[in-house]
Formats: structure tokens, C-alpha cells, sequence
């Protein structure tokens, strides 16, 4: 059943009375839309001759069609019973193991991770967090944020295990590749998902192997079959602002993306091209990311990571020395940041560099460009 995700890993595990934030009886709310909901129902394959999409039930004709399938977690190999926090019965299920005294190992310290070891350090769990690079988060913004990402683990009581890889889940832990055991009595893995296309085989789809098999769509997040749409985790879409092809897993893609492909299927124009964001609570910070960075991008601090608020930016070089292209913030702490940096990424304002690595300057003062209505 469909329902606002983000809680799962925010609210459900802490909260002491569950509210109706993620509630997933919503019959109702379809039968008001007149829809014909089957749940339970799952896609086989894709006819598209036909125009059909094939289910154990029969086929089920379409004019248009919008693949929503999302993403399904990573396993990882071994005998042992492993949980995800991905669905609703999940964060309850987790809810119910996070006790005092409770050993929890963690693999993987991205950002359900962090936010997994934030809850059950909280309750009082014994938690262990296994990352195969050598910091937390190092593939999505690099080696230089270890130190300050590491001591929040550190200062929360967490044991992190950074630059080591997990051979096996086993009965009661995990096995290493160093060869050394995490003894742990719940397992949770944490290391990433996969788009759900696997049905999609032999339809002529064209999909994105370089994005997890997501289905390669256009700036109306159209597929290269007639009638076909993609949009969320299991979609890749070619982004104007950024040069690039993007795979999003963000919330906010999940809220907007939806809205532009159904205009289109409507008879619209409209394109998808967001300035990415993401949010994720964990030890008692509040990390805000906006924009989208390559490895060409210049790296500029805007204040002490060791310190509780501060900001870390990207920018695109260009001609001029000492200016660029803003591309991507990171923040902790300074949500004034991330709502300027995001209207500056919007519009490709070209910023000064110097003023930019300045907590006291406002993003929006270090910006070259006029008008941009921040």
C-alpha cells in the first residue's frame, strides 16, 4: 500500500504512540478517485503489442501506462535472517527488537544506516555499524567528511567498523572479510536498492544498466515504448541543469515527479528537471543536501566541520578565478543555507567562491548573478 516513507526511519522507530503519518489503509482513498485497486496484484511482464501489462490474473490493458515499482534493498550473502527498513511492517517489526540491552549489528552507514543506529542507540541497543569504505557516506561526498561524520557515531555510543567489507550474514552476527564475527542478535542491511524492472525483460524497454536496470526516460519522464511512463526509484531521467543522467531516491522526487508525467499522459509538455534534495536526521542533527556534484567540482567549506552547524559547498569551475557554478550544498544545521543554495542551483547562478566559503556571508550574497529572487 502506498504511504509517506520517510518516517519509517525518522518517526515510527522512536515515537511513542504511532500516529497515522504512514497509515497504509487508504482503500478509501482510491475508491473516492474512482480507481480500480488490486492490491496483491503483481506485474509478470510487459506485452507491448499488445499494450497490456501481464499479471498472474491476466493481462491488463492500458492507453497509458506509469511504472511506479520502485526499488527493492540489496541482500547480502549468507544463512543468516538479515531485516531492511523499507516498508511499514519493517519499521514495526524493527520497533519491536530496538530494547534496551539488545545487540544490533548495521551494515552499511548511509543514510537509513545513520538514521537505524540514531533510533536504537537511543533505546538503549548495543549497535554495531559495518561500512566497507573507510568513512561514512564517502562514496556520495568523499573521504574529507570522515572525521566529522565518524565522531557522531562515536559521540552516540555507536561502534563503527569503517574499511571493512561483510563476507556472510550468519546465525547470530556477521562474518567479516578481515575473518573477525559481529556478534549480534538482529541484523539489518543497509547498503543500498535496486530498481524493480527485472519484469520488464524482453518488453523492448529500453532500460539503464549504468543506473540498476531504471527505466531510461525523457524530460517528460516518457519511456521509449508508446503510452509508457516512469517516474521515482525505479526511473533514470536526463537532467538539463546538470549535464547528466540521474537516478533519484529521494522523497522529493517521489512528491514531483508524478505530477509531471501525469500532465503529460494528460496531453501536456511538461519536463522534469529538479534541483535534487534530500533530508536525514541522525544524532541529533538535522544534514540537509541540495544539488547534484561531480568529481570536477571544487569542494568549499562554509565553516568547521568539527563544529555543530556548518555547511560544505560544490562549484563548477568556470573562466573567471575564484568563480563557478554553484552545484550541490551539504548542511548540518543551517536549513538557510540549503533553501538559498537551492534557488542559486535552480537558476545556474554563478557564484564568488571567496564570499561563498564564508558562514557569515548569506549564500545568496555570494551569488555574481542578478535577479534570481533570493
Amino acid at each position: 500500500m502506498p504511504y509517506d516513507r520517510p518516517p519509517l526511519s525518522k518517526k515510527v522507530l522512536t515515537a511513542t504512540a504511532l500516529t497515522k503519518d504512514v497509515d497504509p489503509s487508504l482503500e478509501a482513498d482510491f475508491a473516492a478517485l474512482d480507481v480500480d485497486f488490486r492490491p496483491g496484484t503483481e506485474a509478470v511482464s510487459l506485452d507491448a503489442a499488445g499494450r497490456a501489462v501481464v499479471t498472474a490474473d491476466g493481462p491488463v490493458p492500458y492507453d497509458a501506462l506509469m511504472i511506479a515499482t520502485g526499488a527493492s534493498p540489496i541482500r547480502l550473502p549468507g544463512p543468516g535472517r538479515q531485516r531492511f527498513l523499507r516498508t511499514y511492517d519493517d519499521a514495526l517489526a524493527l520497533r519491536e527488537t530496538l530494547k534496551p540491552g539488545a545487540r544490533l549489528a548495521i551494515v552499511g552507514a548511509g543514510w537509513i544506516g545513520a538514521e537505524l543506529a540514531t533510533a536504537a542507540a537511543a533505546a538503549g541497543c548495543e549497535v554495531t555499524v559495518a561500512e566497507a569504505a573507510k568513512t561514512p557516506l564517502a562514496a556520495v561526498f568523499g573521504p574529507e567528511f570522515g572525521p566529522a561524520f565518524a565522531s557522531w557515531y562515536a559521540e552516540a555510543g555507536v561502534t563503527l567498523r569503517a574499511g571493512v567489507g561483510v563476507s556472510s550474514v550468519e546465525d547470530g552476527g556477521l562474518l567479516l572479510d578481515s575473518g573477525e564475527r559481529v556478534d549480534a542478535d538482529v541484523v539489518v542491511t543497509a547498503v543500498g536498492v535496486r530498481p524493480v524492472t527485472g519484469w520488464l525483460a524482453g518488453s523492448g524497454l529500453e532500460l539503464d544498466p549504468e543506473r540498476g536496470g531504471a527505466v531510461a526516460v525523457d524530460e517528460g519522464l516518457r519511456g521509449s515504448l508508446p503510452g509508457v511512463y516512469a517516474a521515482g526509484d525505479c526511473a533514470s531521467f536526463p537532467s538539463g541543469l546538470f549535464g547528466a543522467r540521474l537516478r533519484v531516491e529521494h522523497w522529493d522526487v517521489a512528491l514531483h515527479a508524478p505530477e509531471v508525467a501525469a500532465a503529460n499522459i494528460l496531453g501536456g509538455s511538461q519536463a522534469y528537471d529538479p534541483v535534487p534534495y534530500f533530508w536525514s536526521e541522525q544524532f541529533g542533527r538535522m544534514v540537509q543536501y541540495v544539488g547534484h556534484h561531480g568529481p570536477g567540482d571544487r569542494l568549499v567549506w562554509r565553516g568547521d566541520p568539527g563544529e555543530p552547524k556548518w555547511s560544505a559547498c560544490w562549484v563548477t569551475p568556470g573562466s573567471t578565478e575564484g568563480a563557478g557554478v554553484l552545484a550541490a550544498l551539504l548542511t548540518v544545521g543551517k536549513p538557510k543555507d540549503m533553501v538559498q543554495s537551492r534557488r542559486l542551483i535552480g537558476s545556474r547562478a554563478t557564484v564568488d567562491a571567496g564570499r561563498l566559503s564564508d558562514p557569515a556571508v548569506p549564500v545568496k550574497e555570494a551569488a555574481l548573478t542578478s535577479n534570481l529572487g533570493v
